[in-house]
């Protein structure tokens, strides 16, 4: 690699005096492991910089096996996790960000294609563990549990496993193969899901099925209703049922022009899905504006990119035969959208309502001790624990963000609370280190390496059918954006320090082993601190100075 002059930022001790030389060190230099912020953001909790090690290695099993320690269905997140890991990426403060979720689907769907199976990492444990719900919370946890050796059982209300990820997530941003592929490599762990299976009395199921414990993943499959005066309801539909019936080809017919009230990514999915289904016209209504748009950016920008329209600051207050009535709004100081008594007529021949979820979580009513909060989602304690002893919850039902990957974290980390508690014990999840900062890098070789991108179809193409539209990268690719990740925190063995010491004070402890300082050589130079590129190696005050 070749070296660049670069502005060293060092602690102010260092400033203070020759750098601890002289003939009483009064510095050190200690290897240390930092959190990178990629794995820091990541919902499901995964040790992405870890399995990236490994992809620029070319150990692509390996890889998979160390991201399958925290999330069982990659091939699902590397394309539809909104990858908060890539906006916190120190190298998007360079040149963009690394592609994980690139590198994530693509090791998904090469375990997929070969056939890469789990086994368990514990023996049968003789717990039998109820789940409710196989949606990817659901799921998740039962994955998790089945690795840690217990039986696990899903009763699923629905005809097929997968929930809001194959009802609510058009198939052309995750398409039904890898979906069912992921689900089949969970039941592979022994993990049996019963469908068609609905829960109406939670404590006498758990006691008829012999259950120790029971996490229950309904998710939020319920509309929020809306009172809009209409001559015709029938020209009504809310976008859960709308999304459902399309995945399944029972869509109805929409008509030429179709209305979406609402601005998650739910409202995005229900315009871009009418456009498929031959509606010619799609019009989002949103009461604020693009700012306080609930949806990702890049949702709303790839609904415009295909045609659909967004009328922002507009609150409908009636529908007739082919028209809505909707009232300008304006945002106040807060951003809240108020009313200006300013009206307009908006053509449309039907009308989605995409205005938020609901959870139904009445069954649990029965059940004493498990606490609601007004909206109907369930209180859980740190360990997703309900006021029910045994009886655990997680994903859309309990209050949080709402996304896929929140809800894989949550099956994640349920497990681990449900399988200390059925051992009597408590678990603690291990303190995390500090965080590392773009600013605290010496990155000193050359980083001329923009980011890959992944095909899209075009947009004639995309309104024809629900093809997938992004596609994966390819193996070169993959391992090229692996090896743009900078290693924040932690050492990748790039020998730096041990090239640089004029003591020859660092010893090579053989690969994967790492360095040690030989301090009886070192005089507290501060050279090796000044060259890792990665800020794995710290400057303290000398013990006892």
């Amino acid at each position: 690699m070749t070296k660049t002059t670069i502005d060293i930022t060092r602690p102010a001790d260092l400033l203070s005096h020759d750098l601890g030389t002289g003939p009483v060190r009064s510095q050190r230099p200690v290897y240390q492991d930092l959190l990178p912020p990629c794995n820091n953001a990541c919902p499901a909790g995964e040790n992405i910089q870890a399995w990236l090690a490994l992809v620029q290695a070319g150990q692509y099993q390996q890889a998979w096996q160390v991201l399958m320690q925290d999330n069982p269905m990659p091939a699902v997140h590397g394309r539809v996790c909104y990858h908060p890991c890539e906006s916190q990426c120190n190298r998007e403060q360079l040149d963009g960000a690394v592609s994980i979720h690139a590198v994530e689907r693509f090791l998904g769907d090469m375990a997929l294609a070969q056939n890469w199976q789990i086994q368990p990492v514990r023996p049968a444990s003789g717990k039998r563990v109820l789940v409710i719900g196989a949606g990817p919370s659901g799921l998740s946890a039962a994955y998790h549990l089945a690795r840690l050796g217990h039986q696990v059982v899903i009763y699923e209300a629905g005809p097929i496993a997968g929930g809001m990820m194959r009802f609510g997530i058009p198939a052309y941003r995750l398409p039904r193969r890898e979906l069912d592929g992921e689900i089949k490599r969970i039941e592979a762990l022994g993990v049996e899901i019963v469908l068609n299976r609905k829960v109406d009395n939670l404590l006498a199921d758990k006691q008829q099925g012999h259950f120790d414990a029971v996490f229950v993943a309904v998710g939020a499959h319920l509309s929020k209703r809306i009172d809009i005066p209409a001559r015709d309801a029938s020209k009504m539909l809310d976008a859960v049922t709308f999304l459902r019936q399309a995945a399944s080809g029972t869509a109805p017919k929409l008509g030429r022009r179709v209305a979406v009230y609402g601005g998650g990514n739910t409202a995005m999915d229900a315009a871009r899905t009418a456009k498929r289904l031959g509606a010619e016209e799609a019009l989002i209504i949103y009461r604020r504006d693009r700012e306080h748009m609930p949806a990702h950016a890049f949702e709303a920008d790839e609904a415009i990119e295909e045609g659909v329209k967004i009328n922002w600051l507009r609150s409908i207050k009636a529908i007739d035969d082919s028209s809505l009535k909707v009232e300008v709004m304006e945002l106040d100081d807060t951003g809240r959208a108020v009313a200006t008594g300013r009206y307009e007529t908006l053509e449309a021949d039907a009308l989605i309502l995409a205005i938020g979820q609901d959870t139904d979580t009445g069954f649990l009513h029965a059940v004493p001790d498990i606490e609601f909060k007004a909206d109907g989602t369930v209180m859980v304690d740190t360990g997703m624990q309900t006021g029910a002893p045994g009886i655990f919850a997680g994903g859309d039902m309990v209050p949080s963000e709402r996304t896929v990957t929140v809800a894989v974290g949550h099956g994640k980390k349920a497990a681990r609370h449900i399988d200390a508690w059925l051992r009597n014990e408590r678990y603690s999840p291990a303190p995390k280190h500090d965080l590392v900062s773009y600013e605290q890098l010496h990155i000193w070789y050359n980083t001329d390496a923009e980011q890959k991108s992944q095909y899209h179809l075009s947009l004639a193409q995309r309104r024809e059918n629900f093809s997938e539209i992004v596609s994966g990268l390819n193996a070169a690719d993959v391992t090229f954006e692996a090896q743009r990740c900078f290693s924040c925190g932690n050492c990748f063995e790039c020998d730096g320090c041990y090239g640089a010491c004029p003591e020859q004070a660092i010893i090579k402890l053989g690969p994967g082993k790492r360095y040690r300082y030989d301090y009886a050589l070192c005089t507290g130079c501060a050279v090796c601190y000044e060259q890792c590129p990665c800020h794995a190696i710290e400057m303290i005050v000398e013990p006892g100075a």
